[in-house]
């Protein structure tokens, strides 16, 4: 059989082996990768809520003068929108003026000297302060509108630039962005209350406000009396700011060490601005506090205590009888602050201090069977201490109690002792040569002011003391008017071997007591 010639290979079977197979359009890698239209849509709307809320933050506020203040005004992302004024550092006022999610935010920085002084030299101009007040707001928050539009367009246009580096994405997060401020201003117009000032709630020190004003029936049924008792509060609060800023400073030569005495806060907060005025005014070195801090001495009191860390000087501090044993504790592990208890003692910008907490705790004012006796024992265990200090050769320059009847038993072991406890300040020298200083209440007796008739007045004292011999050379006494009152007073006072025309010398040393000191009633606990 004739053989059958074999096909000759074809070329393209060979060129068919490295042909790409074809690939389903389903399987496009470009295709796959795409998000989905809704996770496109959540990440533009994260880039531009961020964006917003970083342009409000850096650039979203507005200095603008309203009536006698210098004020802040900044609009802040919120759930319920409303109004927050802070008046630092007496509180913060909150009305339910609108609901969008935003709020806005005005903070009070400070009373201009100028406008302030002319309202209070020109009470007549009160009548027409409403509508002042009423047009430096309107002025402010147009301006604070268009800022808030630059600063939310900016930013969300400048992060949605800087995350998808596409000019079209970033100008529709700035659009965006537009778009809902826009939709949340149309929102607080539209739910705009104007009587919400009518129903503030009130915080921190403000919050004794209504007691003061009045209760919301007064206020709409006799709104005249309201207005005018608000606008003499206003420019009693404008006087207590202006008399703070502007107390007169002793200029001492640089050998002079000054101690700034306080005592019987009492759970006020402003008393904290007046100490840290005081303290950069008059170069404070050293604070002493002789007690009364607190009110109940709880420990959900103690976050009040926070502030003494910034205070910008060291803190000396006893307790008081409106201050326990958790109160003390918690001030132990404050920076910058020492306490003495036990009769301890420490030296601070070359003065040595000593102190004895006071052993009673009665923060219901109650007088205790036997607390006289109480307290001159631990008076007596101070002055113990002070003569075991004079033994070992490191004399202390102050001692510090907290009752006026435990510091008189130190009468002869020291130059100076300091009290507190009475809500009134004087100076004495008792029978054996050591002079007395008891503070009044630096806290005008904390919310208790509001009890009597009359309130009790803010009042500290700026001791000056020779760096050589340690020895008291001058004092000054600080005396601010109370809760609604307009008073204030700075006296110097010079010991009477200070005087003009005294002996120059270094005042003797007391003498130490070889009798104990005449009794002296113990007055109750305030």
């Amino acid at each position: 059989m004739a053989r059958v010639p074999a096909a000759a290979p074809n070329p393209m079977n060979h060129l068919k082996r490295f042909r790409r197979p074809r690939r389903s359009p389903r399987t496009t890698p470009e295709l796959a990768a795409t998000p989905r239209p809704w996770a496109r849509a959540a990440g533009l709307t994260a880039v531009v809520l961020v964006g917003a809320w970083l342009g409000l933050l850096i650039v979203g506020n507005v200095r603008a003068a309203v009536g006698p203040m210098n004020t802040t005004m900044t609009l802040r992302p919120s759930v319920t929108g409303g109004t927050k004024i802070n008046i630092s550092p007496l509180g913060a006022l909150h009305l339910d003026s609108h609901v969008a999610p935003v709020r806005l935010d005005v903070n009070v920085d400070q009373l201009d000297p100028v406008r302030s002084q002319a309202l209070v030299d020109h009470p007549e101009r009160l009548s027409g302060l409403q509508d002042e007040v009423t047009r430096d707001v309107e002025h402010g928050t147009l301006d604070l509108a268009v800022r808030s539009c630059v600063a939310v367009v900016s930013g969300a246009t400048a992060l949605g630039l800087a995350v998808y580096r596409r000019p079209r994405r970033a100008l529709a997060a700035g659009g965006l962005a537009l778009a809902l401020l826009t939709a949340s201003g149309a929102t607080a117009y539209a739910t705009w209350n104007p009587k919400s000032v009518l129903e503030p709630r009130f915080s921190g020190l403000l919050s004794s406000a209504p007691s003061v004003v009045g209760n919301a029936r007064s206020i709409v049924t006799e709104f005249d009396v309201y207005q005018r008792e608000l606008a003499r509060l206003v420019t009693n609060v404008t006087k207590l700011y202006d008399v703070t800023s502007t107390l007169p400073a002793y200029q001492p030569d640089p050998t002079t060490v000054r101690v700034l005495h306080v005592s019987d806060i009492h759970l006020n907060p402003a008393s904290w601005k007046i100490i840290a005025s005081l303290v950069e005014q008059y170069k404070v070195d050293v604070i002493v506090d002789s007690g009364d801090t607190m009110d109940h001495g709880s420990a959900a009191e103690n976050g009040f205590l926070d502030p003494i860390a910034d205070l910008g000087a060291p803190y000396v501090w006893v307790r008081g009888n409106h201050d326990s044993a958790v109160t003390q504790r918690y001030l132990e592990g404050i920076k910058n602050v020492h306490v003495l208890d036990g009769g301890r003692a420490v030296t601070i910008a070359g003065l040595r201090f000593a102190g004895m907490g006071d052993p009673q705790f009665t923060p219901d004012r109650s007088q205790v069977p036997g607390g006289k006796g109480v307290q001159e024992a631990a008076g007596d265990r101070l002055a113990a201490a002070l003569r075991a200090q004079r033994a070992a050769g490191t004399p202390v320059d102050i001692a510090i109690a907290h009752e006026p009847s435990a510091a008189r038993r130190t009468d002869g072991e020291v130059p100076l002792v300091l009290a507190g406890h009475i809500h009134h300040a004087k100076m004495e020298i008792l029978e054996n040569g050591t002079r007395l200083r008891t503070e009044g209440s630096t806290g005008g007796s904390g919310l208790r002011a509001v009890e009597g008739t009359y309130p009790d007045p803010i009042e500290a004292s700026i001791l000056y003391f020779d760096r050589d011999t340690r020895r008291l050379q001058a004092w000054d006494a600080i005396k601010l008017g109370g809760l609604g009152l307009t008073t204030a007073e700075v006296s110097r006072h010079l010991p009477k071997e200070n005087q003009p025309g005294a002996d120059q010398s270094p005042s003797p040393s007391p003498t130490p007591s070889t009798t104990p000191p005449s009794p002296t009633p113990s007055g109750a606990a305030p």
